[in-house]
């Protein structure tokens, strides 16, 4: 049986800031595709306890454009939208979203505050990989992108 590993989220009128709260995760494979499924699977733990958990997207999303990071505590995602502005909720289902994802207090801007300044808005993404960094799509795999192994960074 699987577990979920906890979810922190906030957003921009043109992207997401997904992170995945999972030290010391082994093997992470993460996967997103156009129409806003993200889909997350690793190990982690002294048992190497399997988390997984598939995601839809409140909208559409740039893969192209979307980064990501491996670190040794969590899996940062800044996934571009294909349109810009700001969606009402992160999911498309309506209601009370899963009890592990959460709002990411650090990056949250409300929408009326966004012209003003943030921490992130002079940070240089530049270290992180593209979504569409690995070519090394089978062609079954309906459209989505899939990233088998990540660099881990220090």
């Amino acid at each position: 049986m699987s577990r979920h590993p906890e979810i922190i989220w906030a957003q921009r009128s043109e992207n997401l800031f997904l992170t995945v709260e999972l030290p010391n995760a082994k093997n992470p494979k993460v996967k997103l595709d156009p129409e806003g499924k993200f889909i997350f699977s690793a190990t982690a733990g002294p048992d190497d306890h399997l988390f997984e958990l598939e995601l839809e997207l409140f909208d559409k999303v740039d893969v192209e454009a979307s980064k990501i990071n491996v670190g040794s505590r969590q899996i940062i995602c800044i996934i571009q939208k294909q349109e810009k502005g700001w969606w009402k909720r992160l999911l498309k289902a309506e209601g009370k979203p899963p009890h592990f994802v959460k709002v990411d207090w650090d990056k949250w801007v409300d929408e009326d505050e966004e012209s003003g300044t943030s921490k992130f808005d002079n940070y240089d993404f530049g270290g992180m990989d593209d979504f569409s960094k690995d070519d090394e799509t089978d062609g079954d795999d309906g459209g989505m992108l899939y990233i088998p192994d990540l660099q881990k960074s220090s």
